[in-house]
């Protein structure tokens, strides 16, 4: 495992050099459940970019959670667009999702559907929403495969002459619990940043969600977690 850690390392910095930006968390999640998430990392790094082409764009993240001693974790979403007609604001959509962690791996998935895409003349504002099929894969033990959906919507607002920006995404998907019962899962993640220069930005981001955080105590029944963190980002 930790070879191959070192191998999605080495990809990650190779990256990095045609990278939009990269952003680094200081996540308070463990200090508000202090049971509940006892193993959240307190520290992200996330690789980021949008590159529009000719014909639609290419997005991907990796968010790598750190540790004092160790890359705990690397998380990827790798997308494509392929516009559907000229200046037509429909697009196909296809995804991958997935990663791999010290301890194993993220249960992967791929996805494929619609987007609706839109901006303002200035850019300043730009939204999508995507309506997507999602096929889970078995990726460890105790995992197996399955269909769901996916709907998902992005945003983007640049205000006070750019100096501030509110982004992010909201997921709604199907996924299952435990015991095979299936499960809405809502995860959020909005962002604002004050831009200090045109490279450098100071803010925030909380991630809200439902169904979705890893619950190690077993003594609470707790679904719904809110985990803010204190960021850098730097535009390339």
């Amino acid at each position: 495992m930790k070879k191959c850690l070192t191998i999605v390392m080495t990809v990650i910095l190779a990256l990095t050099v045609q990278a939009q930006n990269i952003q680094l968390h200081y996540d308070f999640g463990r200090n508000i459940y202090t049971g509940e998430e006892a193993g959240r990392a307190k520290v992200t790094i996330t690789l980021e970019q949008f590159k529009a082409d000719q014909w639609g764009s290419w997005f991907y993240f990796v968010d790598i959670d750190l540790s004092r001693h160790f890359a705990e974790s690397a998380y990827t979403e790798i997308s494509r667009e392929l516009t559907l007609g000229k200046q037509s604001p429909f697009a196909a959509h296809v995804e991958y999702d997935g990663g791999l962690s010290r301890n194993g791996s993220f249960q992967q998935a791929a996805l494929a559907g619609a987007a609706y895409n839109g901006h303002t003349e200035d850019f300043s504002k730009t939204w999508s929403v995507q309506m997507l099929y999602k096929q889970i894969f078995k990726s460890y033990e105790n995992t197996h495969s399955f269909a769901s959906a996916q709907l998902t919507g992005v945003w983007s607002l640049s205000f006070l002459n750019r100096k501030c920006t509110f982004s992010g995404f909201i997921d709604f998907w199907r996924g299952e619990k435990a015991n095979g019962h299936g499960c809405l899962v809502i995860l959020t993640e909005p962002q604002f940043w004050y831009n200090a220069t045109s490279h450098l930005s100071i803010g925030t981001e909380w991630e809200m969600s439902n169904n979705f955080v890893y619950n190690v105590d077993p003594n609470s029944s707790k679904t719904f977690f809110w985990n803010p963190t204190l960021g850098l980002k730097w535009r390339f």
